[in-house]
């Protein structure tokens, strides 16, 4: 029998702790007490998630094992309690019902489970106090936290904002907030540069390059990232707020070239009513000078490059660089523009150390070569119908999938006549009670396996029926789309190119076009780049990534 192991801990300390090899060690010992019975345990199969919440599914060492499951590789999943493996109990039941759709066997070393009733009432019971005791303890860390923030005795940030230090023996104090000399004159400084007409971000931070300014986390230069923090920083005029941001789900994906990462958070500011005052810092700067950067931040805000729409790209925010993976913003000199890789940039911009070695690509020779291929993408029937077979794994065919299912059928049927006759010939006494348990043994595993192909044959049915359902729905967009390609506006083209259209990648003379098509008619009103990515697997920086 082949076995799989699942551990998790949430929280650092833990991790610290080694609370998460005592589980494996528990796991690893159980299986080796069973290796008389024919348990198996590769290193392969064994799964942990360190740091990760119960609270949510989306955790990659959990899903490496919903995928060995679904691949049917184990037939056993041990995990030493159930809270380990969820901390909700809807959670927890979609997991067993799926594993159970699979033939596979969840078993927790804490509390053992059966077929009985009163096992799954303990189960939902337990699944329920899981998650009640999660909820009960986040609240009050929640209260807890926020009265220590009115009454001025907790800082809101762990690490010290630039210029200033934390008290090494009072790190959350913030009567131990000292200032940092050097860093304090240069945040002075930059709120006194940026006050200057002709200041702007990009060139504070080149300015603090020039100059040999370490920057705040050690990277090799400033960007304007890092300056505009320090410059929107209520903490230089000595006061410390807490909440004036609240964190959120992000929406849409950090890159389309980078790889995908653990999922991250968005920090949404929150108005100035919100916020929590919790004591007094040395001041850097008074009020009236960081009010008048504050005001000359919102005057440059809508002069930024990416708000300009003077001239008209195609492809503009779609474009991005073979060669070093960043993207291409669209240049115009003279009566030519350009789509010009933001590597070739000064490092303040490009945060790389050597500019980009690829060529200026032509505005107009990409747009139309983009624009035709869209157009022979939508002309005809045959490519999309191909595209989606590539992706899917082959054609429907539904004639092979009924011979494979009744050839299954037959070989189940074959085999329960054999075990008949095996339990006929012990029952006469023509074979031994030990021959006749091993020989059953041996036939039941080849009728579960039977019975294994048999579902994944019902799967690639309901997967092939969906796969007809979507070409129908992709025939009547194309239908749809194609009658007014060759009279669409500029402003008509750009809006189909944004819905379909996920990334053109330039590398030198190669051009890559990563085509996206909506699967039903709700998805033609979301931009693919909207979609959530940050729960897949890390994907191959060596792969291509498909078009479809």
């Amino acid at each position: 029998m082949r076995i799989a192991i699942y551990g998790r801990v949430s929280t650092g300390h833990q991790v610290e702790q080694q609370t998460i090899e005592q589980q494996i060690t528990r796991l690893t010992t159980h299986v080796g007490t069973h290796a008389a019975e024919g348990w198996t345990l590769e290193p392969t199969h064994v799964f942990r998630d360190d740091g990760y919440s119960g609270a949510a599914l989306a955790r990659p060492g959990l899903d490496r094992l919903r995928d060995a499951v679904k691949g049917r590789e184990v037939d056993r999943v041990l995990v030493t309690a159930p809270d380990r493996l969820a901390r909700n109990y809807v959670h927890q039941m979609v997991l067993l019902e799926e594993w159970a759709q699979s033939g596979c066997v969840a078993e927790f070393l804490d509390r053992p489970m059966s077929d009985d009733p009163h096992d799954h009432l303990l189960l939902q019971i337990r699944g329920a106090v899981a998650e009640y005791e999660r909820t009960l303890i986040a609240e009050r860390m929640r209260r807890g936290r926020l009265v220590k923030l009115r009454a001025g005795t907790l800082l809101p940030w762990t690490y010290a904002p630039y210029g200033y230090r934390l008290s090494p023996d009072r790190p959350r104090d913030p009567r131990g907030v000292t200032l940092d000399p050097a860093e304090a004159a240069i945040v002075a400084e930059l709120f006194a540069m940026y006050r200057e007409p002709i200041a702007s971000l990009k060139k504070l931070a080149m300015h603090l390059d020039a100059c040999g300014v370490p920057t705040p986390s050690g990277t090799p230069s400033w960007s304007c990232a890092t300056v505009r923090g320090i410059l929107r920083n209520p903490t230089y005029t000595g006061q410390v707020y807490a909440q004036r941001t609240q964190s959120h789900a992000p929406t849409q994906r950090r890159s389309a070239t980078h790889p995908i990462g653990r999922p991250g958070c968005t920090a949404v500011p929150q108005p100035a009513d919100r916020w929590i005052l919790v004591g007094q810092v040395p001041a850097v700067v008074d009020q009236t000078q960081f009010d008048e950067v504050q005001a000359r931040l919102a005057m440059n805000r809508p002069f930024a490059r990416r708000n300009n729409t003077a001239h008209e790209y195609l492809l503009r925010a779609l474009v991005s660089c073979g060669c070093c993976n960043l993207a291409c913003t669209g240049r115009a000199n003279g009566r030519y523009g350009y789509y010009s890789c933001n590597g070739k940039q000064a490092s303040t911009y490009s945060r790389h150390v050597t500019r980009c070695p690829s060529r200026h690509t032509p505005v107009a020779q990409l747009d139309e070569l983009v624009w035709q291929d869209l157009c022979a993408l939508l002309s005809e029937p045959e490519p999309l119908a191909v595209a989606i077979a590539r992706a899917h794994g082959g054609a429907w065919l539904p004639q092979a999938l009924l011979a494979r299912r009744e050839t299954l059928r037959r070989g189940r049927a074959h085999l329960h006549q054999q075990l008949e006759r095996l339990t006929d010939a012990y029952l006469r006494g023509v074979i031994p009670l030990d021959e006749y348990e091993r020989r059953r043994r041996e036939l039941e595993q080849r009728v579960h396996s039977l019975a294994g192909q048999e579902e994944q044959l019902r799967d690639e049915a309901a997967r092939q029926h969906q796969l007809a359902d979507l070409a129908a729905s992709l025939e009547s967009f194309r239908e749809r789309i194609q009658r007014g390609l060759g009279q669409a506006t500029f402003e008509q083209r750009r809006e189909l190119v944004l819905l379909l259209v996920d990334r053109v990648v330039v590398t030198n003379a190669d051009v890559e076009i990563r085509y996206v098509l909506p699967t039903s008619p709700e998805s033609e009103h979301v931009r693919f780049c909207h979609l959530r990515k940050d729960y897949f697997e890390l994907p191959a920086l060596d792969e291509p990534a498909d078009d479809l």
